[in-house]
């Protein structure tokens, strides 16, 4: 069964010890603390036949035919490829799920994640099942960017928010998760992942500490014109996108900060603590201004899934960053 993590546990008691459950909850809150987790926890529970003290017994039929991937009344509804969008046809097959009775006699539920991968004729199609969900129909939908959700969608759920962890929690669980690692790799792992251990997890699985040098190297090489734009977006074809522009968007924006605080405690990791404020000294506000609004709308189109030539704008962005210092 998911885990209920530390962090989760009061959050665990309200939502399971309910008398009546809501048809439709949105559980929601940043990436990588356990939404999924706490969302499958809920509908085992749900679709329990004997639950015990606020958790499913794992022992009945439901929870056996849950475990193996084959209860006639649990429906999943999630992107069919990885970072693709759920379309309408898929909500239809889960439309006319929710109008069937449920086939052991209790209840259904159906897990939505992430709810805002649906396209607009998707979230539409859902809104009637979420307005009246048939029978004795529970919908959990789970999101990391709630923003993005219709607000009819939103307005049809109990919104229920997910708690970050604190700093200590998160580093005491991570150095369970990842004995190996060194406390200062532990503690760049949870800034890389804005505090969410689970995140933090997921990177270094996919090496983000390696992935991080190479790029740092690679602007300090761009800046010292050792490197061309082009030979530099080719180098870091293993490196995810959003990655690349999470890490620029951040720069940009504690570069912002230092031209107008001078404040060196607010530099973000070690790495580029001396290629900021060189480069807050050479460029002009109104520059670097302008990258960071360019940045944040070519943010929204690799998080909206565009269709985008992967180097054709990183060679864009990295002539932009190169020209950052003003020469003189």
């Amino acid at each position: 069964m998911a885990e209920v993590y530390p962090w989760q546990a009061t959050l665990w008691q309200q939502l399971a010890g309910r008398k009546q459950h809501a048809h439709a909850y949105l559980l929601h809150g940043p990436a990588g603390i356990g939404k999924r987790a706490l969302a499958e926890r809920l509908r085992a529970l749900l679709l329990c036949q004997r639950p015990v003290e606020l958790a499913a017994c794992g022992q009945c039929k439901g929870c056996h035919l849950l475990a193996a991937g084959s209860h006639p009344d649990n429906f999943v509804l999630e992107p069919e490829e990885v970072d693709k969008a759920i379309r309408v046809d898929q909500v239809r097959e889960l439309v006319s799920f929710v109008v069937q009775t449920a086939q052991l006699g209790g209840r259904k539920v159906v897990l939505v994640e992430p709810a805002e991968a649906m396209n607009l004729n998707a979230a539409n199609a859902l809104l009637k099942s979420l307005e009246e969900p048939a029978g004795n129909t529970v919908l959990l939908l789970v999101s990391h960017q709630p923003s993005r959700l219709l607000p009819t969608v939103k307005s049809r759920c109990v919104q229920q928010a997910c708690p970050l962890p604190s700093a200590a929690a998160s580093l005491l669980w991570l150095q369970t998760a990842l004995p190996e690692s060194s406390a200062e790799q532990l503690q760049e792992l949870l800034v890389l992942a804005a505090g969410s251990p689970l995140e933090a997890l997921r990177l270094h699985g996919q090496g983000v500490l390696a992935q991080r040098e190479l790029v740092v190297e690679g602007v300090k090489k761009l800046l010292k014109q050792q490197i061309g734009a082009s030979q530099l977006a080719e180098s870091w074809n293993a490196v995810p996108l959003i990655l690349l522009f999470d890490w620029f968007c951040a720069w940009s924006q504690l570069l912002l900060r230092y031209q107008l605080t001078q404040d060196d405690s607010g530099l973000g990791l070690a790495d580029m603590r001396k290629v900021l404020p060189y480069l807050a000294a050479k460029a002009s506000q109104g520059k670097v201004l302008a990258l960071q609004d360019w940045l944040l709308a070519q943010r929204q189109k690799v998080l909206g899934k565009a269709n985008l030539n992967r180097v054709l704008l990183l060679e864009a962005l990295l002539v932009q960053w190169a020209s950052l210092p003003e020469p003189g």
